[in-house]
C-alpha cells in the first residue's frame, strides 16, 4: 500500500484527492495547497482553490471514482448530500470514495458527524455506544460500518474523523449561516431547534479540516477519531460572544416542530430537521482527548474563532450594506442634479 508520508528528495509530492468541494472539502484543499501539496478536488461541480486541480464527476460512479483517485496517496471524503437525499445517496457516495481508496492504494480519511451516538448521557467518546435515535443516525451507523469493515479486512487504511455542528466564517449549511447573521443584524431572534441554554459542542470548520489532514498524514492513525473541538458552552453563550463583537444583543427563539413539518411540504430540507432536535434538548458534548493526546494540538481558542467569524460577517454584511447605501445615495444625487 502506498504511504501517504513517502517524501524523499527529488520525488514528486504525494497526491491528495478531495471528494467534495463544500464547506470542509474546500478548506482541506486550501490548507493542503498552502503547504505545497498536490491536490485534486472532485465533485459534480468542483470549486478548487488556486493551485489545485478540479475534476468534475459523480462520486457514486465507481469507475469515475477510481479514475479520479488514480495515483492518490490520500483520499478525503467530505461529501454530504442534503438531508432529504441521504437515503438514496449517502451510502453510495461513501462506497464511491472507499472504492477510490482501495483501487488506488490510498488511505481514506472520511468526515463524519455524531448522529450515530443518538441521545448522549454524557460526553461522547470514540467508544460511545452506537444508539441512533433518527433515520439519519441509522444511516451513519451503516456508513461507518462500511468503512470500518474495509479497514478490518485490510482493503484500505481508513480513518474516520467525527465533528459536531460546524462554526466559523462562510458556512452556508450551518446554524451560523447567512440566515443567522441576516436575522440578528436585522434585530430579529436567532433560531434554535431546542434549548439554546443546553451545553452544545461546536466544531470550528478550519480545525475540522486541519484535523482531517493530520489523520491523512499519519499512516498509523486509523479507525475513529473525534476532531479538535473547543470545550462546550451553550449556544446562547457562543452567540453572546458573537454579539459583543457585532455590538448586538442576540436573542433566541425555538423553531416549532409543527412549523418545520409544515415548511417541509415545500422545502424538503426543513422537514428533515425535527428528528434532530434532540441534540439541543440535552447536553451534546464531544470529547476530543484521544486526538489531542495523539497529535499534540486541539481546537483554535474560542475568542479567535469568534473574532475571525465576526470579521468575515462584518465584511460580508455590514461593509456590503454600507457600500450599497452609498451607491443608492450617489444615484439619487446624480438623478437630482
Amino acid at each position: 500500500m502506498q504511504s501517504c508520508n513517502a517524501h524523499s528528495q527529488g520525488m514528486t509530492k504525494p497526491l491528495h484527492v478531495v471528494f467534495g468541494s463544500g464547506q470542509i472539502g474546500t478548506r482541506i484543499a486550501t490548507q493542503l495547497v498552502s503547504r505545497g501539496d498536490r491536490v485534486r478536488v472532485v465533485a459534480r461541480h468542483p470549486h478548487a482553490p488556486a493551485g489545485a486541480e478540479a475534476m468534475a464527476g459523480d462520486g457514486r460512479d465507481l469507475a469515475f471514482a477510481a479514475s479520479a483517485a488514480a495515483g492518490a496517496a490520500v483520499v478525503y471524503d467530505t461529501m454530504n448530500p442534503p438531508y432529504h437525499q441521504w437515503k438514496q445517496d449517502l451510502l453510495s457516495l461513501g462506497a464511491g470514495s472507499l472504492h477510490a481508496a482501495t483501487t488506488s492504494g490510498a488511505k481514506l480519511v472520511a468526515l463524519d458527524c455524531l448522529y450515530m451516538y443518538g441521545a448522549p448521557t454524557g460526553p461522547m467518546t470514540e467508544t460511545s455506544a452506537l444508539a441512533p435515535v433518527s433515520k439519519k443516525g441509522a444511516l451513519r451507523v451503516e456508513l461507518g460500518e462500511l468503512r470500518l469493515a474495509a479497514l478490518r479486512r485490510g482493503d484500505a487504511k481508513v480513518a474516520i474523523g467525527r465533528a459536531s455542528d460546524f462554526f466559523g466564517p462562510d458556512m452556508p449549511m450551518s446554524w451560523w449561516s447567512d440566515r443567522f447573521f441576516t436575522r440578528v443584524l436585522a434585530g430579529k431572534h436567532a433560531e434554535c431547534l431546542g434549548d439554546a441554554d443546553q451545553l452544545h459542542s461546536y466544531s470550528y470548520a478550519d480545525d475540522v479540516a486541519r484535523g482531517l489532514i493530520a489523520l491523512g498524514d499519519a499512516d498509523d492513525a486509523t479507525g475513529v477519531w473525534h476532531l479538535p473541538t473547543a470545550p462546550a458552552e451553550s449556544t446562547r453563550a457562543l452567540a453572546a460572544r458573537v454579539g459583543v463583537l457585532l455590538d448586538r444583543t442576540i436573542t433566541y427563539a425555538t423553531m416549532p416542530t409543527l412549523m418545520l413539518r409544515a415548511l417541509g411540504v415545500f422545502v424538503k430540507f426543513m422537514g428533515e430537521l425535527p428528528e434532530m432536535a434532540y441534540q439541543w434538548q440535552m447536553p451534546f458534548v464531544i470529547d476530543d482527548a484521544k486526538f489531542r493526546a495523539r497529535f499534540g494540538f486541539g481546537a483554535t481558542p474560542v475568542d479567535d474563532q469568534v473574532a475571525t467569524t465576526v470579521a468575515w460577517a462584518r465584511a460580508r454584511y455590514l461593509t456590503a450594506a454600507s457600500a450599497s447605501r452609498r451607491r443608492r445615495t450617489a444615484s439619487r444625487i446624480s438623478v437630482s442634479s
